[in-house]
């Protein structure tokens, strides 16, 4: 069946598989280190609650029908366990009806912990992991070719998150127009990295060249993946370059690196591929009717890409097995930051002791520079950044945020970078307060060595204490 395979991208399809593979292990490893203060049995939002009050037809998932932190631990370091497995090619040493099943494991269970991660899960990576990792259960191993109806699947999903993402910029902020987001982006997105700063003091001229090249690759380069091998892969190859132009620039969790993953499975390596049998019938008959399923589903996302008022990072089904994709359709022009102090003082004063909790990714001491976090994803400090948009970002969990840390709860603290206050001896109260962050120029920089100034702005949350 020469229509169904594509022996040209067997290499490709090996390097995709073990990328994904890696993924999946930074994304249940960032689950098992995790979840216990953010959905565990005492966390901000606990599973058993969401599990109450939505039925498993909204949110399959496993949790349904039990839950407890053990149990979750679990699947959580049976995930990172498979996709250690699979990293090292044990999908290649099964049939392949046993390597299918193999990759079917860590699809169900992440889908299980993203059904019932609520505000913590809502990110647009979490659907885009899972949509691939469906797609790769049938992309077969060493015993058949790459199917040609997989990997067009593969670069639909490719086509979709950047064209999405272009047509959200060119519909939304007059910036993306104007060519002068990255005036701010670099200043004013989630979590800076260590060379953020750097991209930020780049020359404007740089900046609108650098906008205008964006458009260029997420809204006329996405074609170019179905034209004929040798442009497709300098398609791929242009979307690998540009999402590590990227990578060096923030902190986006694993968004850059799977779509780097993906447009791997689109490059057709310069390598003989191996002789193997003809697709065994039960395999064709499975791609094509799973291929047919996902062609049908796409009609939700065309549809929401050609609307006007386009949405950004939904899923339309609770399989996650086609969503829409998109960011920052809008940018903030200047950067706010929620500072979480406490003090040990019976009565809270203005003069008191007030000590600042530092998080591990966003920005608080203005002398402490970004680090590199990225593929791993700091939940927390995410939605920190959320909630200095809006506090009703962290009207869900922001209380109960408070709340553990005037206990000191063993795993919330274990999510910040440092406490100023050890476990057995937590503040008397917690204050929050809003601050306006920018960078420092060359100058401030080389007098001061900080890389932020920062302006107090309001009061975020009075003093508080345990009731």
């Amino acid at each position: 069946m020469e229509w169904f395979s594509a022996s040209g991208y067997w290499l490709g399809r090996l390097v995709f598989q073990r990328g994904l593979a890696g993924l999946y292990l930074v994304a249940f490893l960032t689950a098992a280190l995790q979840f216990r203060a953010l959905i565990g049995e005492r966390g901000m939002l606990p599973v058993p609650e969401f599990v109450r009050r939505v039925p498993f037809r909204r949110s399959p998932s496993l949790f349904h029908r039990y839950y407890s932190d053990r149990f979750f631990a679990v699947c959580a370091w049976s995930g990172c366990a498979v996709a250690v497995a699979l990293l090292a090619g044990a999908d290649s040493l099964l049939p392949l009806w046993g390597g299918m099943l193999l990759w079917l494991v860590p699809w169900a269970l992440y889908l299980s912990i993203v059904n019932v991660g609520q505000t913590w899960y809502a990110f647009g990576w979490e659907s885009l992991l899972l949509e691939v990792g469906f797609l790769a259960v049938f992309l077969g191993n060493d015993e058949v070719a790459p199917p040609v109806p997989v990997l067009f699947l593969l670069r639909w999903i490719l086509f979709r998150v950047e064209f999405g993402a272009g047509l959200i910029k060119m519909r939304g902020d007059e910036c993306w127009r104007k060519l002068t987001c990255l005036d701010h982006h670099h200043e004013t997105q989630p979590m800076p990295g260590p060379l953020s700063w750097f991209f930020h003091r780049l020359p404007k001229p740089l900046h609108r060249a650098e906008v205008a090249a964006n458009h260029v690759t997420q809204l006329v380069v996405p074609f170019l993946l179905f034209a004929p091998r040798p442009v497709a892969t300098a398609a791929a190859s242009l979307r690998i370059v540009t999402q590590l132009w990227l990578v060096l620039s923030g902190n986006f969790a694993w968004l850059n690196w799977i779509t780097i993953v993906l447009a791997l499975s689109a490059v057709a390596f310069p390598a003989d591929p191996p002789a193997v049998p003809g697709p065994p019938l039960w395999y064709v008959v499975v791609v094509l009717a799973v291929s047919a399923l996902l062609l049908a589903l796409s009609h939700r996302p065309v549809r929401n890409m050609l609307s006007r008022r386009q949405v950004m990072n939904r899923s339309f089904d609770p399989l996650h097995l086609v969503n829409t994709y998109g960011a920052f359709g809008s940018v903030s022009r200047i950067r706010y930051e929620v500072v979480v102090e406490g003090t040990a003082d019976e009565v809270p004063r203005k003069e008191s002791g007030w000590r600042e909790y530092e998080f591990k990714g966003k920005p608080g001491d203005p002398r402490r520079w970004p680090r590199q976090f990225a593929p791993y994803h700091l939940r927390l400090d995410w939605m920190m950044w959320f909630a200095a948009l809006s506090p009703g970002y962290a009207g869900p969990w922001f209380g109960a945020l408070v709340e553990r840390l005037l206990e000191g709860d063993r795993d919330t603290l274990g999510l910040l970078r440092g406490s100023p206050f050890p476990a057995d001896a937590p503040p008397r109260y917690i204050r929050a307060r809003l601050f306006r962050y920018r960078y420092t120029t060359w100058r401030e920089l080389r007098e001061t060595g900080a890389c932020w100034e920062r302006t107090y702005v309001r009061e975020f949350l009075p003093p508080t204490r345990k009731p």
